[in-house]
């Protein structure tokens, strides 16, 4: 380990129906995804808007790949509508728990 590098502490990020992942890094974004989506399924929140940007579209299409490996995903609705991200966002209809 590099002793001149400080480990950075986790970062605890606020449950909501809404993930924005502006801030995140891409590698960051699967295992990101899993752990707030099994946080918001816990919660009860079972429509989350994740907004990823409509940049190239490669962090869409890894967002959008990943949910559909995702056996607590339902469906997913893409593009959001206009006046909630449109083609930057994506909105995620988890399973309810039985």
């Amino acid at each position: 380990m590099n002793d001149d590098v400080p480990e950075q502490e986790p970062v605890e990020i606020e449950i909501t129906d809404e993930l924005d992942l502006h801030t995140f890094q891409p590698r960051e974004v699967s295992d990101l995804l899993e752990d707030y989506l099994g946080e918001c399924l816990k919660r009860g929140l079972l429509n989350v808007r994740v907004i990823h940007g409509k940049g190239t579209g490669a962090l869409r299409i890894g967002v959008h790949e990943k949910l559909a490996r995702m056996d607590i995903v339902e469906a997913i609705t893409w593009p959001a509508s206009a006046d909630t991200g449109g083609w930057g966002a994506t909105w995620v209809r988890l399973r309810a728990v039985k």
